[in-house]
């Protein structure tokens, strides 16, 4: 039987790291979770145990915290493009390197000053903003760079203008039409760059406010026609990226009948459900 190994790849996941930048009057903080994998001539170590060529995963973890003392961690696709630059340029046997960023979010917290009435951000005191997750996903390869960016986890809803109706039915159908509801999700955004290095950071912020702002707008006749609205409104708000995939899954928030108790319910009492829920892809990509 004749084999051959038809792929290979491998790397560290999660490398956590902490960066503290002191200032003189206010300290800043990132935190951020990196996944490392490369791809290349590493048929030896596969099939014949030959680790001559195999670079440890542990130096991987080591390369990430140095690389995080030399450079700042924003913007993260500058950080792990320069991450991919790295092993490329250090590892001639590597032929694609892939590096994912993912940022936990941390911001100064309000408090009261001493003497102060008003609340004041405090210096070297902060909390944690999620579950959102901004994110990148970085991969070089010996003919070029493609850099995809995105958010992970942006729990979203409205309470009204979102309705489904005159959908499908078979014999196993017992939803019924519903012209005003909850709509929920926790979004995942995923875009694509263009060959050219733009401002990634001002991208990001003009993207998501498009995603926030015709979420909230759109009168919504199902999760996946506000979601074509929401592809829109990102691919217009950006010239720099290509397409975006949004992911949606429909976070269920159900009407909860009161009339056993003698009460109406005019779309005020609702029973969040997580499981099972609906999920809902699509891919918005310009064209020509």
């Amino acid at each position: 039987m004749n084999l051959s190994l038809a792929k290979n790849r491998y790397g560290k996941k999660s490398v956590r790291v902490l960066k503290v930048t002191r200032g003189a009057d206010r300290h800043d903080v990132r935190e951020v979770s990196v996944d490392v994998m490369l791809e290349g001539d590493l048929e030896e170590a596969y099939v014949k145990g030959d680790n001559r060529r195999v670079l440890p995963t542990d130096t991987m973890k080591n390369t990430v915290y140095v690389w995080a003392k030399d450079h700042p961690l924003d913007p993260l696709e500058a950080f792990a493009s320069g991450l991919t630059a790295h092993f490329l340029d250090t590892l001639p046997h590597i032929t694609r390197a892939e590096v994912s960023v993912f940022e936990r979010r941390w911001v100064a917290m309000p408090v009261t000053a001493e003497g102060e009435e008003e609340l004041v951000l405090h210096p070297y005191a902060f909390h944690r903003v999620g579950p959102e997750t901004p994110m990148t996903r970085v991969t070089r390869t010996r003919d070029g760079l493609s850099v995809a960016s995105g958010i992970r986890s942006f729990s979203i809803m409205k309470s009204t203008k979102s309705g489904f109706s005159d959908f499908l039915r078979d014999p196993l159908t017992t939803l019924r039409d519903a012209a005003d509801r909850v709509l929920a999700t926790s979004l995942d955004a995923t875009w694509v760059y263009a060959g050219s290095s733009p401002d990634y950071n001002a991208c990001r912020r003009a993207i998501r406010q498009a995603l926030c702002d015709r979420f909230a707008a759109h009168d919504s006749l199902s999760v996946q026609h506000t979601l074509y609205a929401m592809g829109e409104a990102a691919l217009a708000a950006c010239d720099a990226i290509t397409e975006i995939n949004l992911v949606m899954p429909n976070k269920h928030y159900l009407h909860v009948d009161l009339t056993p108790f003698g009460k109406d319910n005019p779309n005020e009492i609702f029973l969040p459900i997580d499981e099972p829920s609906g999920y809902i892809e699509g891919t918005v990509r310009r064209e020509g």
